[in-house]
């Protein structure tokens, strides 16, 4: 059974640090936690998965803004985690109210911890007894898993394999495509209970989803488990049933293709094959997402409804698509492009997802470099929310390729090395207020609203941030290069 959230305050070297919960969050305690992590990093939130109970000494939070501190619990809560454990002190005396008041509605428990305790002893207790539960739980997974393999040499069908993984994990095993038919299911279906869902991918396609409805009662981390090791299984056994046409395994083999970066008379072969143009204006869209697969039919419909071709592919955690753009002339591929991200912006992904579009392409031939651009632009620290646009972030791209960390440091100090000195010791945010003027093109007003101030407030901002560094830049040879200076900082 998995450790749940109230019962690791009670093991000895958590209740020693006399734990409280100091929002109301529904049914906090019986959350289950996958993972003791410490870090006092406030960008720690892209390296959690989920299920994890972070536990901090508090002093970061200490020393940044109230602003900062809402993000940072919003980060975390996208995320996932159980909860957040900060023990309070000298740094931090008291959690502040504003901060309780932003985790608790974004569904984060947040525990004060009032004793000074070693976080590597708590790590080591609780850590070790549920890494002990996860080798259990890929012993039992694997032999359910080998014991389908046996069945399917002998013939057995879908409710066959169903039967051995319920009988394995006391859950109940239903398989079923992606428009709702059921293929093959053991066990019964009563209310209540936890249900667990697996995507069954054929050859990079969702082509079923396995759900295991467990009791109250039951293990529902051996049915996560064994549902995932039992994919591969349950995988071939579809496609014996019902195996892919020439024009899907090409289109397949094209997204891998394009995905590899392979060379162009490649493409350019597999294209037609798939019922993909070779030539014509192309874009990429990459989503990073822990329901890739599941997310596919959707993406596919929206593509399907925007542009006269597409193909997608998924594979892990990442689903990635290339669209034909309506029309030759680059104006009206440009056109379609933006249409194509304000779509995506309105497509439902999972909290933590990352989605970008990568820059056009001319022919099929550069759908790689399409592709590679949009994933780099997502590793980017100033890729942000949203549907990121690679082509916004052209500058950093060329950056990130062409000077080394110490050059653009170098050239940040230089041009803004008292803005930077002013943040630092004053927690303003001068660097921020400059770098979005200049993105809005010294827009003032437009800025003020990006930046929720009064235009008076932005003036005097602005007239800090001149005398910092040299003077009014407009008008001048130096605004393109502050510019360029407030994007490199971002990197």
């Amino acid at each position: 059974m998995p450790i749940l959230l109230g019962a690791a305050l009670e093991y000895q070297s958590l209740k020693s640090a006399d734990p409280r919960l100091l929002n109301s969050v529904p049914e906090a305690l019986s959350r289950p936690v996958r993972w003791v992590h410490s870090s006092e990093v406030l960008d720690i939130a892209p390296l959690l998965s989920g299920g994890e109970l972070l536990l901090s000494g508090g002093q970061a939070l200490a020393a940044v803004s109230d602003e900062r501190r809402a993000e940072y619990v919003r980060e975390l809560a996208a995320r996932g985690i159980a909860a957040l454990a900060l023990e309070t002190g000298p740094a931090l005396p008291e959690v502040p109210q504003g901060m309780l008041d932003i985790a608790e509605a974004a569904g984060l428990p947040v525990i004060e911890l009032r004793q000074v305790v070693p976080f590597v002893g708590v790590m080591q207790e609780i850590n070790s007894l549920l890494v002990s539960e996860s080798v259990e739980h890929l012993q039992r997974g694997d032999q359910a898993s080998h014991a389908m393999a046996a069945e399917l040499a002998h013939g057995a069908g879908l409710d066959q394999l169903l039967a051995v993984l319920s009988e394995r994990t006391g859950a109940s095993a239903r398989l079923v495509s992606p428009s709702g038919l059921t293929l093959g299911a053991a066990g019964s279906f009563d209310d209540g209970g936890n249900v667990t869902t697996v995507d069954v991918p054929v050859r990079g396609v969702l082509a079923a989803r396995l759900e295991l409805h467990m009791p109250d009662d039951g293990d529902s981390g051996l049915a996560r488990v064994a549902g995932e090791r039992s994919v591969d299984i349950l995988g071939l056994a579809l496609l014996q049933r019902m195996p892919p046409g020439l024009k899907e395994l090409a289109g397949i083999e094209l997204m891998r293709a394009i995905s590899s970066g392979s060379q162009q008379w490649q493409l350019q072969q597999l294209g037609p094959a798939s019922g993909f143009p070779v030539k014509g204006a192309v874009a990429a869209v990459v989503i990073r997402s822990t329901a890739a697969g599941h997310l596919r039919p959707a993406v596919d419909a929206l593509l399907h409804e925007g542009v006269p071709h597409s193909a997608s592919y998924a594979n892990n955690a990442e689903l990635i698509a290339i669209a034909s753009l309506v029309g030759g002339a680059a104006r009206d591929g440009a056109a379609t492009r933006r249409a194509l991200m304000d779509s995506l912006g309105q497509l439902d992904v999972p909290a933590g997802s990352l989605v970008a579009v990568g820059p056009l392409g001319r022919g099929i031939g550069e759908a790689p470099w399409s592709l590679a651009e949009a994933r780099r632009a997502l590793d980017l620290p100033s890729a942000g929310g949203g549907v990121v646009d690679a082509d916004t972030l052209a500058v950093e791209l060329l950056a990130q390729e062409s000077l080394d960390p110490a050059t653009r440091e170098r050239f940040v100090h230089r041009q803004l090395g008292a803005v930077v000195e002013h943040d630092r010791l004053k927690k303003s945010e001068l660097m921020r207020t400059l770098a979005i003027w200049l993105d809005t093109g010294c827009n003032t007003a437009q800025a003020a609203r990006e930046l929720h101030l009064e235009r008076q407030s932005l003036h005097h901002r602005l007239q800090r941030i001149f005398e910092l560094c040299g003077g009014d830049p407009r008008g001048t040879g130096r605004l393109a290069a502050l510019h360029l200076a407030t994007r490199l900082a971002r990197l």
